[in-house]
């Protein structure tokens, strides 16, 4: 049967439609991904719901067999918000894009984020306006020539993991489009979290910014431009995973050094704690970036705290005990009334 949790397989989560991506658009990957892990969350279809802006990203409630909902620019997390507040029950998922969420959206992205709504959030992040062909957006290089900045942009782009964490985010994991089995298992720590959780997928638009991520994604040297965080083990990467991450003596920088070298051993090496609510250690990690750092992947941060629905739950259903109110007859009667004849 269709809605028995135990059965579902990612092929109940395909859509009929037709996918309107572009051929090695890495959209391709991201919604595989999605589909692949949706089985594995435990929930009827009709308690499963996709919501997204506009951009390329935001087609994906098409492709996902669930209840979905294609808004408008920007405006995908309010809408997932009231999603979430009127069906507590329901697994939300937002897809979304670096100009959809960042640009017109950024003030609902970061007040989402504030109050810990329990929605997951996927972010593809191509560094370009894709589906209105090549503007750059808030996560476009400085110095990057496009459609709408022929001389070069002269703008720091957002760095969307330092945004996050900045605005108190609870849960922030990065992945590239290209290794599905990463996507997978932050999508699983996402289903998993209580609060937003927040996905930032690196991925690649072959139109308009072909090889945006290919410097960390070059076969040859993403060992030594890539670490995979994962909780409680060192923070080692490179070829031979002799390179790690330490503290440098002030605490507030980052280091990278070699075992062996220096006396450095794996003792010296920083151990990933995701869980940790103090969001130092977190924001450098977001934070890093080639050449000088090795990219973080995996699951970055992950802390429980309060979340805005149930709070309010929690106030709704003490409201009700104490009311003189219990239906509209109670509220029209109450307070001076008049007979009119």
């Amino acid at each position: 049967m269709e809605n028995d949790v135990n059965k579902l397989t990612k092929e109940d989560f395909v859509s009929a439609q037709m996918v309107k991506w572009c051929p090695g658009c890495g959209d391709h990957f991201i919604i595989a991904s999605l589909e692949s892990i949706l089985p594995q969350l435990g929930k009827k279809k009709e308690d499963l719901l996709v919501i997204s802006g506009i951009g390329c990203s935001s087609r994906s409630p098409y492709y996902v067999n669930t209840y979905g909902f294609h808004g408008i620019h920007g405006r995908a997390l309010p809408i997932a918000s009231g999603a979430k507040i009127a069906n507590p029950n329901l697994s939300v998922w937002v897809t979304t894009g670096d100009g959809d969420c960042l640009a017109i959206g950024g003030n609902h992205f970061i007040h989402c984020l504030r109050r810990n709504m329990d929605i997951k959030v996927i972010l593809y992040n191509n560094q370009i306006y894709g589906l209105t062909k090549g503007q750059y957006s808030p996560t476009t290089p400085m110095g990057k020539i496009t459609k709408t900045s022929p001389m070069g942009t002269i703008e720091e782009p957002f760095n969307p993991g330092e945004l996050a964490i900045g605005a108190g985010g609870t849960f922030f994991a990065r992945a590239l489009d290209v290794n599905p089995k990463l996507q997978m298992e932050v999508m699983l720590a996402a289903a998993k979290h209580k609060g937003t959780a927040f996905m930032e997928v690196l991925q690649n638009c072959v139109i308009f910014n072909n090889g945006a991520h290919a410097y960390i994604n070059d076969k040859e040297f993403k060992a030594d431009r890539q670490i995979h965080l994962e909780d409680g083990k060192p923070m080692l990467f490179g070829k031979n995973m002799d390179k790690g991450l330490k503290l440098c003596k002030n605490s507030t920088k980052l280091e990278v050094v070699t075992l062996g070298e220096n006396n450095i051993t794996i003792d010296d090496i920083l151990v990933h704690n995701p869980h940790q609510e103090d969001r130092g250690v977190h924001l450098m990690l977001a934070q890093m970036k080639a050449p000088e750092y090795p990219v973080a992947m995996g699951v970055i941060r992950d802390v429980d705290k309060p979340v805005y629905s149930e709070l309010l739950e929690g106030q709704i259903a003490e409201a009700k005990q104490k009311t003189k109110f219990h239906c509209v007859q109670d509220l029209l009667n109450s307070g001076n009334t008049w007979n009119v004849e």
